[in-house]
């Protein structure tokens, strides 16, 4: 994909970059060089490659689903300023 200095202007002002005239031939080669390399990652087959939700090849430990903690609802709603129907009570805050 080539672009023009016209393109690159465009680019820069839309990502509120500011490119003075002398460096938009800078930037075209480095936006050229992105743009090829992401031309050379869709040349790559991917068919039958299962998508990862990792970079590294590891297995998270799973632990079963259960309630390990007594519930203690009542003792700590007694240290509140203010509680009803087994929540804290707090202050409005906007008007």
């Amino acid at each position: 994909m080539s672009l023009s200095s016209n393109d690159i202007e465009r680019i820069a002002h839309l990502a509120r970059i500011a490119v003075t005239p002398s460096d938009v031939h800078d930037v075209e080669a480095k936006l050229t060089g992105i743009f090829r390399l992401i031309e050379e990652m869709r040349a790559v087959d991917t068919q039958g490659v299962a998508p990862m939700t990792h970079g590294l090849d590891m297995t998270l430990a799973l632990r079963p689903d259960a309630v390990t903690e007594p519930d203690r609802r009542e003792a700590l709603l007694a240290n509140a300023p203010a509680s009803e129907a087994g929540h804290f009570l707090v202050p409005k805050v906007i008007e």
